[in-house]
Order: structure tokens, then C-alpha cells, then sequence
């Protein structure tokens, strides 16, 4: 089982400490044994982690300082928010990232959904629907930017003349969606996406999640196997409060196709380095033994 390092919880005081606590986080998550490190594309504190007003960095800024920080871990948003970004420039700053990288970068992406962001910033939020449609068009224009045809694209939300990207990325950036919504989101994934996210806490909900997916899959003729699973739903539990159990669920959502976990410094964790260096020191060895 790999694991990958998620990273929310910019901790209140000096800025001038913002920047060496999250380099640190990173080099300890890529000398732990995480396969990838990521970031929430946000702005303000997630309100059900803290209050809106503690630090947040931008995200692709961050991932940007931390291409030069780390060299072998990926490096991600879990996920990009489709309404902050025009997608012809989401996919430029993926592949910027991914060239200055040395090949490392994904492109993950969502509905977006934190209504008091977008209100404060003056980011229009559009309704859940259109929000959906505007994501499956930034999808195909990613793809389309990534292909050899850089003509026009004409959708209902996004009109380009040209989808001229150059450089292209060293390694195309995996496609990562994250959500559990049946209707739209896993519909998406099966179509779309070499990599899904689930958020679900418990095994029978995964279980029900991944069954649904690959009905999706099976819709549209994709091999399930293409699509690489992972889990966020144990980020809010403490590994070190009872391991063995801990395991012992990690081992189960590997029965089920899970690839990978995030984990991550709990919110207001005031360690978050020494976490990440206490995961990758007691918990990596074993998760490699599971899967």
C-alpha cells in the first residue's frame, strides 16, 4: 500500500516560517517513502478544519517552491477548484509544473464546492450542475492540450481559438478526480480520469462507491484496471491512537482495489514535520508489507 502526504493545515504565527515548515513537510513525506504530496486549492481555511482566517498559501505558488524543495515525489492539488482557473490556464500551470519538476506534477481537479471562498473573492458559483459541465469541458480541453491537436474547442462554457501548449509535459501529468457522487463524479472518473479519490470513511461505503464506478466503467468500455484508487477517508484518524486497527482497515480497503491513503498532520497538529517523519518511520515499513 503507498501512501501519499496531504497538507491542509498551515499552522497560525510568523509567515516567515510558512514557507521552511511546508518545505520540511514535503522532504520528510518524499524521505518517508510517500509517493506523492499534495495540497488543497484553497484560500481560506476549510471552515471544518479551522477558522477562515487561519494562513493558507496558494496553491500552485506552493507546489511551484516545492518543485525545487523535493526530487522524487509527486506533486498535486487535491483537487483544483474548476471555477478558480480558466482551463486552457489550469492546464499550463500543471504542465509548468511537471516541466520544472522534471515530470512530477498531476492534474487534479473537482466541482469546487467552498461557497464563502468564492462569494469573498468575487469567484462566480455557478449551481452544482454547471459546475459539472464545466468540469467534463475542462477535462477535454486538458486533453486536448496534451494531444497534437492544438485547434479550436468550442464548448457550452469554454470557447478556445487555439489549444496551443508548449512545452509539453515531460510525463502527461495523470488525471486525477476526487468525489464520490454516483450520478456525475464517478461517471467522470470512468471517462476521464487515471487516478480517483474517494472520500469515503467507512469499508462499506467505499465498497459501494467502487461497485457503482465500475458500472460507470463498464458504460462506457473502460477497463476498470486503468483507473488507480485511492483513499482520503482515514486523513481524520490518528494511525498512532491504535495501529494495529488502523492497519487492520488499511488492509481492507486494499482488498477492496485500494492503491494508496492519505494521511496527514491532523488540524492544529503543532508538529506537523515531526508527524510526517514519525508516519514514515513506524507505519511506511508496514503499509508496504499490505496490498
Amino acid at each position: 500500500m503507498e501512501f501519499g502526504v496531504h497538507f491542509i493545515d498551515f499552522l497560525p504565527g510568523d509567515p516567515a516560517r510558512l514557507g521552511t515548515t511546508l518545505a520540511d513537510a514535503a522532504e520528510a513525506a518524499e524521505q518517508g517513502g510517500a509517493t506523492l504530496f499534495t495540497l488543497a486549492d484553497h484560500f481560506f481555511q476549510m471552515e471544518a478544519l479551522g477558522p477562515a482566517e487561519d494562513p493558507f498559501l496558494e496553491a500552485f505558488t506552493s507546489l511551484g517552491f516545492l518543485a525545487a524543495q523535493t526530487t522524487t515525489i509527486d506533486l498535486s492539488l487535491l483537487v483544483a477548484g474548476v471555477t478558480y482557473r480558466y482551463p486552457a490556464v489550469l492546464t499550463k500551470a500543471v504542465t509548468t509544473l511537471d516541466v520544472l519538476s522534471g515530470g512530477r506534477s498531476m492534474f487534479g481537479i473537482g466541482a469546487a464546492w467552498y461557497e464563502r471562498e468564492h462569494t469573498a473573492l468575487g469567484i462566480p458559483y455557478p449551481t452544482l450542475g454547471t459546475r459539472f459541465e464545466m468540469l467534463e469541458e475542462a477535462l477535454q480541453i486538458c486533453q486536448q492540450m496534451w494531444s497534437d491537436n492544438d485547434g479550436p474547442y468550442d464548448g457550452k462554457h469554454y470557447r478556445l481559438a487555439e489549444t496551443l501548449c508548449v512545452p509539453q509535459p515531460i510525463r502527461r501529468p495523470p488525471i486525477l478526480i476526487g468525489g464520490d457522487g454516483e450520478k456525475k463524479t464517478l461517471r467522470l472518473v470512468a471517462q476521464y480520469a487515471d487516478m480517483w479519490n474517494s472520500t469515503a470513511t467507512t469499508d462499506d461505503e467505499l465498497k459501494h462507491k467502487i461497485d457503482v464506478l465500475n458500472r460507470h466503467c463498464d458504460a462506457v468500455g473502460r477497463d476498470r484496471g486503468e483507473i488507480r484508487k485511492t483513499a482520503g477517508g482515514l486523513l481524520a484518524v490518528d494511525p498512532f491512537e491504535d495501529t494495529d486497527a488502523y492497519l487492520t482497515t488499511v488492509q481492507r480497503y486494499a482488498e477492496l482495489g485500494i492503491e494508496m491513503i492519505n494521511v496527514g498532520p491532523l488540524p492544529g497538529n503543532p508538529d506537523p514535520v515531526g508527524y510526517i517523519r514519525r508516519f514514515g518511520d513506524r507505519l511506511a515499513p508496514r503499509l508496504a508489507e499490505i496490498g
